[in-house]
């Protein structure tokens, strides 16, 4: 697909402002929509949408189909009469800098219970309609899911490989009956859905009208602990007993001597090439309902990936494994049309993954940061980008460009400043790399919200590597502001994005 020389902001709904512990899809995100077109944007970028497990990881969700009911309105449920006020007064006090995950999830559900009991006693015929016809086009993936989540909840949240042999198996009686145990349960994770995914697209359509495009992400794999690998566990490499055989990771680099042990269970692409990869088209046509544009997180994976043997303690021991990508791709381009797809292309990229982002047309990406790191090699450098590429100052990976800058050996500090032209300094690195990003060829550039604002590490939204602790921080409400927006417009305008 061919892209329009544009900008915009990464910056996903958790971390914008909101009264409890949370961003949300209230008027936050309809007041961020109006911050990205004052300031003269046309993107809106995301992390993945879905419902997150242990660590709070988007990459590592519950369904790859599913949206996160964290991020559902209360003040919305008001409005449309689900919820009292009342039912939002609460004692708990919630940070406004930083998601507390637990305490959000614990003050969270009941009250989505009581949305939830509210409806199903006194919902009006016609929203119920509107619930039922929202289950019917969404059964494809609804189904397993809330029967996956009901059941969680039901064996005390451990993972499906540790539940009960008959259902941990899918057998037939043992689905039948858990159906209609758990029915309550069930019928609740469907309904948090239709609130999810109604929500959502009110605020994507605001954004769409208002000429803002979204760009969404799927990562490459999927948790083990998800729906997906217990409903589907016959495209995924699992033993009889459905334990991974082999597992995902990287291999040893310039960052890591261990490499990065992901343990996502991988896919038996030969039983996925028999099915015409239905399950990828499904899930592609699922995620463009939610965006406009897909990013795709370790792109290099689908020319080949790196299969680790399960039960490894790093990712030493792991073997390039050739993936069908160029198949892939193209029955999902006759599936659904050309796709509005960025590839995610960083890391060791050999020249098979190349060809494969080439022969497709998709955009990859380069990091600012990257370009001024006289450590390695790169091709980050904006004069050396071709016109089909997406400039980051940084991703969630990244520390902010502050952070990053503060640490920065004194030769690269030296680089960069005769490479822009400008005397750095802490105060105003973060809009020098941000005008040099959308001063570029590249045909889009984005910058995560923490470089507009100037902030350092205490603003890095994850640490690779490091389990706990990430994709807490938010935006608080004055730091959206018309003097922020004028400051990006005129940027934005010189460098006509």
């Amino acid at each position: 697909m061919n892209f329009e020389r544009s900008s915009g902001i990464l910056l996903h709904p958790t971390s914008l402002p909101g009264k409890f512990g949370i961003g949300s899809l209230g008027k936050e995100a309809f007041d961020f929509v109006d911050f990205l077109v004052e300031s003269g944007q046309k993107l809106w970028q995301v992390f993945p949408l879905g419902p997150t497990g242990y660590g709070d990881s988007p990459y590592q969700c519950f369904s790859a189909f599913a949206g996160n009911p964290l991020l559902i309105s209360l003040e919305k449920l008001v409005e449309e009469g689900l919820l009292t006020e009342n039912d939002l007064n609460t004692n708990e006090t919630f940070d406004t800098n930083l998601v507390d995950f637990g305490k959000v999830i614990n003050f969270k559900f009941p009250v989505l219970r009581k949305a939830y009991s509210h409806f199903a006693m006194n919902g009006s015929q016609l929203e119920k309609i509107k619930f039922d016809t929202f289950c019917q086009n969404s059964s494809l993936w609804l189904e397993d899911y809330a029967l996956f989540m009901a059941l969680k909840d039901h064996f005390g949240g451990k993972p499906w490989i540790e539940w009960d042999l008959d259902i941990k198996m899918r057998e037939e009686k043992a689905l039948e009956y858990y159906a209609n145990h758990l029915s309550e349960t069930i019928n609740f994770q469907k309904f948090i859905q239709y609130l999810f995914f109604k929500q959502w697209k009110e605020v994507k359509s605001y954004a769409n009208s208002n000429y803002i495009k979204v760009v969404g992400d799927i990562p490459i794999f999927v948790a083990f602990d998800s729906a997906d690998a217990w409903s589907n566990p016959d495209i995924f490499l699992f033993d009889q007993d459905r334990k991974p055989i082999k597992v995902a990771g990287v291999p040893p680099d310039y960052f890591s001597a261990t490499g990065q042990l992901w343990g996502n269970p991988l896919y038996d692409w030969n039983k996925l090439e028999e099915t015409g990869f239905q399950w990828w088209i499904d899930r592609i046509k699922s995620n463009l309902v939610l965006s406009d544009i897909i990013r795709i997180d370790h792109f290099r994976g689908f020319a080949a990936y790196w299969a680790v043997p399960y039960g490894e303690k790093t990712a030493i021991n792991g073997e390039w494994v050739p993936a069908p990508g160029k198949a892939l791709f193209t029955a999902i381009e006759k599936a659904l049309g050309t796709l509005p797809i960025i590839a995610e292309d960083l890391g060791l990229i050999t020249p098979d993954v190349i060809e494969l982002r080439d022969h497709f047309n998709f955009p990859g990406m380069k990091i600012l940061q990257f370009a001024f790191d006289s450590g390695e090699e790169n091709d980050y450098l904006p004069h050396t980008y071709d016109k089909n590429c997406v400039v980051y100052t940084g991703t969630h990976d990244n520390d902010t460009v502050l952070g990053w800058y503060q640490k920065a050996k004194a030769e690269d500090k030296k680089f960069l400043a005769d490479y822009i032209n400008v005397v750095c300094n802490d105060s105003n690195i973060s809009m020098e790399l941000l005008k040099a990003a959308w001063a570029s060829t590249a045909v889009i550039a984005l910058a995560p919200f923490q470089d507009l604002l100037g902030l350092g590490s205490e603003a890095r939204i994850n640490t690779p590597g490091v389990a706990a602790g990430n994709w807490m921080w938010r935006a608080k409400a004055e730091q959206i502001n018309s003097s922020k927006a004028s400051d990006l417009r005129k940027v934005t305008k010189l460098y006509f994005r």
